[in-house]
């Protein structure tokens, strides 16, 4: 049971989630998206694919989620600004927005980021575990920003959405941060010093992150937060270890929860394990993550904690509400 005090604290903040998956089937109901709206959440981010999934495969998946938000606009809403999420909050429904993981999907051609903007992608990152033409994976060799990247940064600046550096080398994310002339976020990762995982983040892409004006959305996949723990507590020693180093102001979350999992997200001839590899601790059949549900037992676990209620509201989305009025445009 949660306290008056934190239920009235939710119900009187913006709850953000940076990064959540749903299937990558075209036409995909995406009802499970709900269970958002039925804890008070105001905004989700989900995932539109990664670097392997063809660019034909990746539109039909968009159309479709488009189509199913328009059909249900009574309870959701597709934002292109912040001021659609604040006004479907007021209204009662969920705001949704679109996420790419990777740049492959781009062709190596900065025209396609104006059309995704425009179909409704408001967050992108460049490499999806693995190296591509534009920028390093955290799971491959260690490379930076290329020529090309540089460009993508730039353009991803100018027509308005969220760098992220998820998945990202360290070299890359220190290169985006540097060459960025808008915060720059991490939507789903951990603190490396709590959890050794490269996936995670060390203290100077997390100091890099903050003087951006960024955020750090903490994800809740077991993996990334301990040896497959996702207690409250765990997570909120990131919130901790973060709120000690940098403040307040530059965390979030981005769950990273998976709706209907096992829906096969990787096509004909892919492999798992150059993606995930085994020996990081990928899992997909018993990994657990925390569920949105759990948002307002973290919140009351900050209010236990001795957060002030004004931390509390920037922590469960108005720092990502800060970035995205600094980055969005329609």
């Amino acid at each position: 049971m949660h306290t008056t005090a934190t239920q009235h604290l939710a119900a009187n903040s913006v709850i953000w989630d940076a990064h959540a998956c749903m299937p990558i089937r075209p036409n995909q109901d995406l009802s499970s998206l709900e269970r958002y709206r039925q804890i008070g959440a105001s905004f989700v981010s989900i995932n539109v694919r990664m670097d392997f999934n063809p660019l034909s495969h990746i539109m039909r998946v968009i159309a479709g989620y488009r189509d199913w938000l328009a059909r249900n606009s009574d309870r959701f809403v597709l934002a292109r600004s912040v001021d659609d999420v604040l006004q479907a909050r007021h209204a009662g429904k969920l705001a949704v927005a679109f996420d790419l993981e990777g740049s492959v999907m781009l062709e190596n051609d900065l025209a396609m980021l104006a059309l995704f903007r425009d179909l409704g992608v408001r967050q992108i990152h460049l490499a999806y575990n693995r190296n591509n033409s534009i920028a390093g994976g955290c799971h491959d060799v260690e490379r930076g920003l290329t020529e090309l990247g540089r460009a993508v940064v730039a353009e991803i600046n100018a027509v308005g959405m969220l760098m992220d550096c998820s998945h990202s080398s360290k070299t890359t994310s220190m290169d985006i941060m540097e060459f960025s002339t808008k915060p720059v976020i991490f939507s789903h990762a951990n603190v490396r010093a709590l959890k050794d995982h490269p996936r995670n983040i060390d203290y100077e892409q997390i100091e890099a992150c903050a003087r951006t004006g960024g955020v750090i959305g903490l994800s809740g996949i077991g993996i990334f937060l301990g040896d497959d723990d996702i207690r409250v507590e765990t997570l909120l020693r990131h919130v901790d270890y973060l709120a000690e180093r940098v403040g307040c102001s530059h965390i979030g979350f981005g769950l990273d929860f998976s709706f209907l999992s096992g829906s096969g997200e990787l096509p004909p001839g892919e492999k798992m394990e150059q993606w995930w590899p085994a020996s990081y601790g990928y899992d997909f059949k018993n990994m657990s993550t925390m569920p949105p549900e759990r948002l307002p037992d973290i919140a009351e676990a900050m209010d236990r904690a001795g957060y002030s209620g004004e931390d509390i509201k920037a922590i469960l989305g108005g720092n990502f509400v800060r970035v995205a009025r600094q980055t969005w445009t329609c």
